[in-house]
C-alpha cells in the first residue's frame, strides 16, 4: 500500500475516534461506565495517533517502529510540540490499561480533559493541514 495514502487513511481513523473523545468528554459528572468509555475513547485515539505519526514519518524518510520513537522523531522534527507531554500521554495511556481503580480514573479523566486533550486536537489540526497539502 503507498504510504502517502495510509497514513492519510489511518488519520481519517483518528479523527473518528478523536470525535468520539471530544463528545465523551462533554459529559459532565460521568458515572462509572462513562468514566471507562471516555478513558478507552482516549486510549484509541492515542493509539491512532502515535500510529499516524509513524506512518507519516516512515513516509517523509524517517526509520521508527515504537510508539516513543515515533514520537520523539516527530517532536525532534518539529512535526509536534510539547514532546514531553505526548510521553506522559503515553505512559498513562500504558497505566490505564492495567488499573481499575477508581480514584486513579478519575484523576487520568481529569488529565485527559486539561493535558492530554489539547495536544491530541493540535495534532488534529496539523493532520488536517497536512491532509490538505
Amino acid at each position: 500500500m503507498n504510504t502517502d495514502i495510509r497514513w492519510k487513511q489511518r488519520f481519517e481513523n483518528f479523527e473518528k475516534a478523536f470525535r468520539q473523545l471530544n463528545a465523551s468528554l462533554r459529559i459532565s459528572d460521568p458515572n462509572e461506565t462513562e468514566l471507562a468509555g471516555i478513558i478507552q475513547f482516549y486510549e484509541i485515539t492515542l493509539e491512532l495517533a502515535w500510529k499516524t505519526l509513524k506512518d507519516f514519518l516512515v513516509l517523509e524518510g524517517f526509520d521508527v517502529k515504537s510508539p516513543r520513537e515515533a514520537i520523539k522523531t516527530a517532536f525532534q522534527n518539529g512535526y509536534i510540540s510539547k514532546g514531553e507531554i505526548w510521553i506522559d500521554a503515553l505512559d498513562s495511556r500504558n497505566l490505564s490499561v492495567h488499573t481499575y481503580d477508581e480514584e486513579m480514573a478519575n484523576q487520568l479523566t481529569e488529565n485527559i480533559r486539561n493535558v492530554y486533550y489539547p495536544i491530541l486536537d493540535a495534532f488534529m489540526q496539523w493532520g488536517q493541514q497536512q491532509k490538505n497539502k
